[in-house]
Parts: structure tokens; C-alpha cells; sequence
């Protein structure tokens, strides 16, 4: 763990909003949630429903990592206020824990299965996960944490357990050391360590449970595809579970210019998960081009079609809830609502159609970007 500065604004490290006895009582909730909730207005593209309420720790000095990606990052250029900014692409507003639990118990959010409490690089982080866990656990038994490896530790995991938690992921993002440091850590005078946090992942699976832990990946932050399948399969084989997300770049922010990945090379590394994650094989069964694209994914013929077929790949990967194999689906995390209508919905947070299968095989099979070009939506041809 490393020791970050007092800021006077958080002089006792705690939340934004904490109460008399210095617990936290705010948090900010995302876009997707609020909408669930009430606190703002609006409706999901193609009826999607949100099964997960994810929370994030909020305070007034921010999150100290420089993540190049990152809405979040000290780094990022932007006039708001830390508190006010974008994550994800999305406005995350501040909501009251009582509110959430309310939600909860009162049955207004039928649809939710999960809460998530996302960390940030925070000295206050540490005790305020613990607390926000503990309140939360009065109105649902299945709560995660995005952990922040660099001020916890075993310790701490325990706790976080005992608090109420039954599921974690450590946000490692980045497929390699190489990328790691270039995007988190030294190279963009970053305090995260890429060994730090696979140690994390050790203790995670040690004290939750094999598939009660895993990490997150985002592709597209200059890994290649090999580099994605051979960490997802380390990972498989310590006994945590990968969710994948796709790089979106966040205004402001050093990797604000940087284009997505390839909807080619993402739909690849998407089959290549589900492959490994759920037993179907494994990474070093399946064949690389000299690009390190995949060609093969070493399996039959039937049983490749069939899990294309049933779409379940190209879904969005997260801790699974009492009925729904992703209660943590997250519409729109990785592109907007145009680019799903355009048939480049990045993590389909419902069962893709047909249609969406056939978009998803031609895509596939593309290794020129082909199916990045911009097409009409509403062309029948």
C-alpha cells in the first residue's frame, strides 16, 4: 500500500458527505442507475434493463491515479470540478446511500440483482468501501467491489467479506506490464503497480473463492490480441473470471484522440473469453497471424457456430446475479446508442437478435476495419 497526502478538503479522508460519527452517506451512482432510480429521466435503447446499480466513492480531492484513459484521472483537462465529471462517457450524480437502500427495499428497481461499490485512488477509499458496503448489505445479500489495489490488502479483503461483500474484481485494464505502465503507471508518473495488483488477484481468489473474483481488461489500449488471450487465460487458470470492456475514449483525457479498437479485433477477443472463461478451451489452443490476430479458436467447427449462434460472447461480462448470468450489464458503457444502432454495440447488455448475429459473424471476420466504416442505420439493403 502507499500512503497518500492529506488534502484539506478531506482532512479526515472520509467521503464527500460523511455523517457526525464520519461514515459515508453519499456516493455517486451512474447514469444508467439514476435512470432506474428515479433521480433522473430518460429510457434504454431497445428496452435494455439494468440489473446492477453500480456506486462510485466520491471526493471533493479526487482519485490520485493518472490512468491515460480515465475520466477520473488528476491528469485529465477539464473545467469541471472532479466531482462533476464524466466517467465512462456518462454523468455519475451524487445520491445518498439511505436512497439506494430505498430503491432496494422499497421494490421500485425490480430489475436490480447487484450493488457494485467502486474504489478510487483515495486515502479515504479504505474505510469508506468498508462502511458503504456494510449500509448497502441492508437491502441485498449480493454486492461487489472494483477494488483499488494499491491501499488495500488480505487484510482488509477479510473485512470487506465480512462487511457483506460476496464478489470482487481488481481493474487491472491493461493486458500487459508494457501497456500498464504506459497508460497507468510509471510512464505517466503514475503511483499503480502492475505487480501489486496481480498480487491482489491472489488474495482475492484466496479469500473469496475461485469465480468470485476476477479482473477487468480493456482492449484497445495497445495490446494485442494474443497479449488479450494470454492474460484472460492466466487469469482463467488462477481461478478468476475476466469482464472485458472496450476502450472509449473519455474527452480530455492523454488517450482522449485514440480510436476505439476494431469492432473486428473486439468481437475476436470477446469469443475468445467466453471461450476460455466457460470451459470451452483455452488460449493456447487457438492460432495467431503474424499480426497476433486470432485465426482460429481452436475448437470443432459445430460447437464455434453454436456458441456464436447463441450470442452469449458478445454480451457484457460482470458478477452474475440471482437470475442473470451479468447483473452488472452496463448499457452503453463501451459506445453509444448510435453506434448500436449502426449494428456496433460494443457489449450488448440483452440477447443479440438475429440481426445482431449476423452483424457479429461479418465482423468476426474482419481484419481491415472494414465494419468500422460508417453505415446508415436505417438502410433495409
Amino acid at each position: 500500500m502507499i500512503e497518500l497526502p492529506m488534502v484539506a478538503d478531506a482532512a479526515t479522508g472520509k467521503g464527500y458527505e460523511s455523517d457526525a460519527q464520519g461514515t459515508i452517506t453519499h456516493v455517486r451512482t451512474s447514469q444508467a442507475a439514476a435512470l432506474v432510480m428515479g433521480t433522473e429521466k430518460g429510457q434504454f435503447y431497445r428496452g435494455a434493463k439494468l440489473h446492477s446499480i453500480n456506486v462510485l466513492l466520491d471526493y471533493e480531492d479526487g482519485c490520485h491515479a493518472r490512468c491515460g484513459y480515465c475520466g477520473l484521472a488528476k491528469s485529465r483537462e477539464s473545467e469541471d470540478d472532479w466531482t462533476d465529471r464524466s466517467f465512462i462517457r456518462v454523468n455519475w450524480p451524487l445520491v445518498s446511500l439511505d436512497q439506494v437502500n430505498k430503491s432496494i427495499s422499497s421494490g421500485s428497481v425490480s430489475d436490480i440483482e447487484r450493488v457494485c461499490v467502486s474504489m478510487v485512488l483515495n486515502r479515504g477509499a479504505r474505510e469508506d468501501t468498508i462502511d458503504a458496503v456494510r449500509k448497502l448489505s441492508e437491502s441485498i445479500s449480493r454486492i461487489s467491489i472494483l477494488l483499488m489495489p494499491t491501499v488495500i490488502d488480505k487484510e482488509w479483503l477479510i473485512r470487506a467479506k465480512e462487511a457483506g461483500a460476496d464478489m470482487v474484481a481488481t481493474a487491472l485494464d491493461a493486458a500487459t506490464r508494457k501497456v500498464f505502465n504506459a497508460v497507468r503507471g510509471k510512464d505517466v508518473q503514475g503511483p499503480l503497480d502492475w505487480d501489486q495488483y496481480w498480487e491482489i488477484v491472489v488474495d482475492t481468489i484466496e479469500v473469496f473463492g475461485p469465480r468470485n473474483a476476477g479482473i477487468h481488461l480493456v482492449a484497445g489500449l495497445g495490446e494485442t490480441e494474443l497479449e488479450m488471450v494470454a492474460t484472460m487465460q492466466e487469469a482463467h487458470d488462477m481461478g478468476a473470471l475476466t469482464h472485458l470492456f472496450s476502450f472509449n475514449p473519455e474527452p480530455g483525457t492523454t488517450l482522449g484522440e485514440w480510436p476505439q479498437p476494431p469492432i473486428g479485433s473486439y468481437r475476436r477477443i470477446q469469443l475468445a473469453r467466453y471461450i476460455i472463461n466457460e470451459h470451452f478451451g483455452r488460449g493456447d489452443a487457438m492460432a495467431f497471424d503474424d499480426r497476433e490476430n486470432i485465426v482460429d479458436f481452436g475448437l470443432e467447427s459445430e460447437l464455434l457456430e453454436q456458441l456464436i449462434d447463441e450470442g452469449k460472447a458478445f454480451m457484457t461480462s460482470g458478477c452474475a446475479g440471482k437470475t442473470v448470468d451479468c447483473a452488472c450489464n452496463r448499457p452503453f458503457g463501451n459506445c453509444t446508442p448510435y453506434q448500436a444502432a449502426q449494428g456496433r454495440w460494443r457489449n450488448f447488455p440483452i440477447p443479440p437478435e438475429e440481426s445482431d448475429i449476423v452483424h457479429a459473424r461479418r465482423q468476426l471476420l474482419d481484419y481491415d476495419g472494414k465494419e468500422d466504416e460508417e453505415i446508415d442505420p436505417f438502410d433495409d439493403d
